[in-house]
C-alpha cells in the first residue's frame, strides 16, 4: 500500500509519485517525446511540458519485444508500445529536504541482448540501493528493430532513419538527469551509470560516445557482452538482410520500415537472429555501430588510445556465465558442434590456441567455461586492459552461489550477481534460494557488494582491499563466501582470446 503521495516540480511540469517502504518512487517519467508516427527511427526529442500534475504511480509501457519477455509477475505482463522512453526514480524519503550535500545518482541500464527487457522488471526495483544513500534511476530505451538494429543505411531522401538510436536515447536520459535530478535530491555532478549484460555493454559503450561527455562520472559494467559492436558496412549488410525478411526492395525499404506494424518488426528480428546464429555472420545483429557522430570509433579502440571518457570503471563477470544459456535464451555456443563452428571460422591456429586454454575440452564443464569466456569474460578482460591505462579500473569475478543454485546446475551463472546488488536475498525469493542454510553468507556477500558499489558511486573507489587493475598485477576481486583478491587468476584463458573477433 502507498503511504502517501509526493510531488516534485521538474522542467516539464509537476510529477506525483508515492512513498512506500521508506522511499519515494516515481514511475514512467517521460524523458523524451514518444518516438511514434513520423518520429519512428528518429533521434529522440526533448519531452513536451504538461499542464497540471502528471501521475507517475505506475509503470507504463516497455519497448516492443516478444510478449513472453514482459512477464512482471504470475500471469501479469507489462504492456508494450513504441511510446516507451521513460525512466523511474527512487529516492530516500527525506532526500529532497536534506540540508547537507546532494546524493550520488546511480543510473541502471537493463540488459536483454538489446532486444528484450524493461526497467519495470521487479529485480531492478532499486529501493535497497536508495535506502543506502543514493538517488536510483532506471531507464527504458528503444530495443530490437526499433532502436538497437542499425538500419540507417536504408534511409531515403524523404524518409530519414537515424543511427544508434538507443545510444541517443540513453544520452537524452542522462541529459534529463543532469537537468532534473537535483529536484529529487540528487547530485548531477556525481552520476554513476551501471548495467548488466547488454546493459553493461551499453554503459561501457557510452565511454566512447562524445555526446555523453560530462553526463556521467563513473561506470559499473556487470558481465558486458562480447561481439555486440559492428562497423557501418557490417550493419548495412545486416540491414539489407532485415529488409529482405520484411519483403522490401532496397528502393522502398525505408517506407516499408515506417509502415510496418510493430509485431511484424519484432518477428522479423527473431528470424534475422536465427539466421545469424546459424550462419555466424559476425557480431550479434543488435547493438551499437561505429563510424557515425554518435560513436566515431569502436569503443574498445577509443579506450586503448585514450580517446574514451577517462572516468573510473568497475567491470567483471560471473564464474559460470554460460550455464544460464544451456536452459534459457540459447544464444551461446555451448555444444561441441557450435563451438567448433565458431572457432573454425576464426582459423585453425586460433581454434587450437583457444581450446588449449581449456585442458579438459570438450568436456561439458570446459565447454561452459569456453562459451562464457567467449561471450562475456573476454569482453571484461579487454575492457580492463584498455581502460586501466587511462583511468582507474577495478576488475571482479563473482563466484558466489547458494547451494540451491549449485544443485540446480546453474551455479554463479549470468545475472546472479544482481541478486546481491539489488539485495534480493532479503526477499521471499531470496529466502527460497537460501533455504539450504545459506542465508547469512548470501547477506554477507550482498552487503559487501552494495557497500562497494555505493562507495564507488560516491568516491570513484570501491573501498579498501580492492587494488586497481593494471597490466603488471591484474588484480581481481573474487566475491564468494570468503571474498579475496587474486592476481591474474586465469592467464591462459585471458590471453587465448586476445585479438579474437568474428566481425568481418
Amino acid at each position: 500500500m502507498h503511504e502517501h503521495t509526493v510531488r516534485v516540480r521538474i522542467g516539464t511540469g509537476i510529477v506525483e509519485g508515492f512513498t512506500r517502504d521508506g522511499v519515494n518512487r516515481w514511475r514512467s517519467i517521460p524523458y523524451a517525446r514518444p518516438p511514434v508516427g513520423p518520429l519512428r527511427f528518429r533521434a529522440p526529442r526533448p519531452p513536451e511540458p504538461w499542464p497540471g500534475v502528471r501521475h507517475c504511480h505506475a509503470f507504463a509501457h516497455c519497448a516492443p519485444q516478444q510478449r513472453r519477455y514482459t512477464l512482471t509477475g504470475i500471469g501479469r505482463y507489462q504492456p508494450m508500445s513504441e511510446d516507451c522512453l521513460t525512466l523511474n526514480v527512487v529516492a530516500p524519503r527525506d532526500a529532497a529536504e536534506r540540508d547537507d550535500a546532494p546524493l550520488p545518482v546511480m543510473v541502471f541500464v537493463h540488459g536483454g541482448a538489446y532486444m528484450l527487457g524493461s526497467s519495470a522488471t521487479p529485480v531492478y526495483d532499486g529501493a535497497a540501493l536508495a535506502r543506502r544513500g543514493c538517488i536510483y534511476v532506471s531507464v527504458n530505451y528503444r530495443l530490437g528493430a526499433l532502436g538497437c538494429l542499425e538500419l540507417s543505411s536504408l534511409a531515403a531522401p524523404d524518409t530519414p532513419i537515424e543511427s544508434n538510436l538507443f545510444l541517443r536515447d540513453l544520452v537524452m536520459a542522462l541529459q534529463w538527469i543532469r537537468d532534473n535530478i537535483g529536484a529529487f535530491g540528487g547530485d548531477p555532478g556525481n552520476v554513476t551509470v551501471f548495467g548488466e549484460s547488454a546493459g553493461a555493454h551499453a554503459v561501457a559503450t557510452l565511454l566512447g560516445v562524445p555526446a555523453a561527455d560530462g553526463l556521467f562520472h563513473r561506470v559499473i559494467s556487470e558481465s558486458p557482452a562480447a561481439g555486440m559492436v559492428r562497423s557501418q558496412d557490417t550493419a548495412a549488410h545486416i540491414a539489407e538482410r532485415f529488409a529482405g525478411i520484411l519483403g522490401a526492395r532496397r528502393a522502398d525499404a525505408a517506407r516499408t520500415l515506417m509502415r510496418a506494424p510493430v509485431p511484424q518488426l519484432v518477428d522479423a528480428l527473431d528470424e534475422l537472429i536465427d539466421h545469424g546464429s546459424r550462419e555466424l555472420l559476425g557480431a550479434f545483429v543488435c547493438g551499437p555501430s561505429y563510424g557515425d557522430e554518435m560513436l566515431p570509433v569502436d569503443p574498445l579502440e577509443a579506450m586503448r588510445h585514450g580517446r574514451a571518457h577517462p572516468v573510473p570503471m568497475i567491470v567483471g563477470t560471473n564464474a559460470e556465465e554460460a550455464r544460464l544459456f544451456t536452459r534459457f535464451l540459447r544464444l551461446l555456443p555451448t555444444t561441441e558442434p557450435k563451438i567448433e563452428a565458431l572457432l573454425s571460422a576464426a582459423g585453425q591456429e586460433v581454434r587450437d590456441r583457444i581450446t588449449a586454454a581449456y585442458p579438459d575440452y570438450p568436456s561439458a564443464s570446459a565447454r561452459i567455461r569456453l562459451s562464457g569466456d567467449f561471450a562475456f569474460s573476454s569482453a571484461a578482460w579487454q575492457l580492463a586492459e584498455a581502460h586501466s591505462a587511462h583511468a582507474p579500473t577495478y576488475l571482479y569475478r563473482y563466484d558466489y552461489a547458494p547451494r540451491t543454485l549449485h544443485w540446480s546446475g546453474l551455479g554463479a551463472t549470468h545475472a546472479t550477481e544482481l541478486l546481491a546488488v539489488f539485495d534480493l536475498y532479503r526477499t521471499r525469493l531470496g529466502a527460497m534460494l537460501t533455504a539450504a542454510g545459506d542465508r547469512w553468507s548470501a547477506i554477507r556477500v550482498s552487503k559487501d557488494i552494495q557497500r562497494r558499489w555505493r562507495s564507488f558511486s560516491a568516491t570513484g573507489a570501491p573501498g579498501e582491499h580492492w587494488p586497481a587493475y593494471d597490466a603488471r598485477d591484474r588484480a581481481v576481486m573474487v566475491f564468494d563466501r570468503r571474498s579475496r583478491v587474486e592476481f591474474d587468476p586465469d592467464p591462459r584463458r585471458r590471453t587465448a582470446w586476445e585479438g579474437f573477433s568474428l566481425a568481418r
